[in-house]
Formats: structure tokens, C-alpha cells, sequence
């Protein structure tokens, strides 16, 4: 047990080294113009579409946009990628299809980060006012009124608000902006078909 241990620990050591890491990055999708290239591998149509919709609803299976977010996310927000979709070849109206398809994916998930940024902003704004208007109301009141009761109001209320609102700064919203960084990225990766030879 304890040579096991010993290993895991060791294991550990290793795969979570950032050199680890920025070595694999760069053997496995870095090019040496700085681009990451992803590789998606098409046998046939009905690898790459979902079944269950059609004509102008047409869209990618769920499995494709889960690879393509899984692979980014090793890359970091800063690094240019190129997707490679070999395997089978489309034609030139499929392949404009599947790129319209790919960006307008990343463009509405990119719509609804941003909704949620901005919801955020919002709610810190109103958690700080909140936070300092309470304490203003509670400096007011310490010299209009002897209760304590009316004190411990306002006080909780500015306690609460002001640690909500960097509770949302320092978590949330920097979460938020990281994703948004990410789903920008992926909206901005440039589609390329390498045919079958």
C-alpha cells in the first residue's frame, strides 16, 4: 500500500506540473506559426449531424461541439486555433453549411455569456449601492436613535450586500468572463476540410 502511495503521489507530481502540460500543448496541437490545430475525424455523414433535425434546422450533434469545447479548453483563450475536419469529403454547399452551423452555435452560446455578464454587472452594481447606502442609512441612524435593533438592520444589510457583491466579483463574474473568453475563441477558430485521398 504504501509503494502505491508512493506512486500516486509521484503521478501526481508529474501530470500536475505546468511544464507537463505546456509540453503536451505544444507536441500535440501547436503549430509553429502559434495556431492550435484540432483534428475531427468524419467517417460519414451521420457522424457529424444530428438525426433529429432537418432542412433549415439542420444542426451538429452535441458529441462534436463537446469534442471541439474539450480540446479548446487545454489551449487556453489566447491561442488562435484551426479546425481540421477529415475523413470524408463534403461538398462545397455541405461544408459552408457545417461552418455557418459551427459559428452560429458558438455565436448564440456567445449571446448567452454575455447576458449573463451583463446580468451580473447589474447585480453587482445594485449589491454595492445597496451595501453602501445601508451603511450610510446606518452612520444616519447611530446618531438619530438609540436602538439597537434599527442598527443591526442596516448593518446586516450592508454587511451582506457588500460581501454578495465581492463574493460575485472574485467568483462568478471572473468565471463568467473566463467562459466568455472561451466561447470567443471557439467563434473564432477558423474551419478547414482536408480531403480524403
Amino acid at each position: 500500500m504504501n509503494t502505491f502511495y508512493k506512486k500516486l503521489k509521484e503521478k501526481i507530481r508529474i501530470y500536475s506540473n505546468q511544464q507537463y502540460l505546456d509540453g503536451y500543448i505544444k507536441r500535440e496541437f501547436l503549430t509553429d506559426d502559434g495556431t492550435a490545430e484540432i483534428f475531427l475525424n468524419i467517417d460519414k455523414k451521420d457522424d457529424l449531424f444530428d438525426s433529429y433535425t432537418v432542412g433549415v434546422q439542420t444542426d451538429i450533434r452535441k458529441e462534436i461541439y463537446d469534442f471541439i469545447e474539450e480540446k479548446s479548453a487545454m489551449l487556453g483563450n489566447q491561442v488562435p486555433i484551426r479546425l481540421n475536419i477529415t475523413g470524408f469529403n463534403f461538398n462545397s454547399h455541405e461544408q459552408e453549411m457545417i461552418k455557418h452551423i459551427l459559428k452560429e452555435h458558438f455565436a448564440i452560446e456567445l449571446y448567452k455569456i454575455q447576458q449573463d455578464y451583463t446580468n451580473h454587472r447589474k447585480k453587482i452594481f445594485f449589491l454595492v449601492c445597496m451595501g453602501l447606502l445601508s451603511f450610510l442609512m446606518y452612520i444616519l441612524f447611530s446618531f438619530i436613535t438609540n436602538s439597537e435593533f434599527v442598527l443591526l438592520i442596516f448593518s446586516f444589510i450592508s454587511s451582506f450586500s457588500i460581501w454578495e457583491a465581492m463574493d460575485s466579483i472574485i467568483y462568478t463574474f471572473s468565471e463568467i468572463k473566463y467562459n466568455r473568453e472561451a466561447i470567443t475563441q471557439n467563434l473564432l477558430m477558423n474551419i478547414e476540410f482536408v480531403e480524403k485521398k
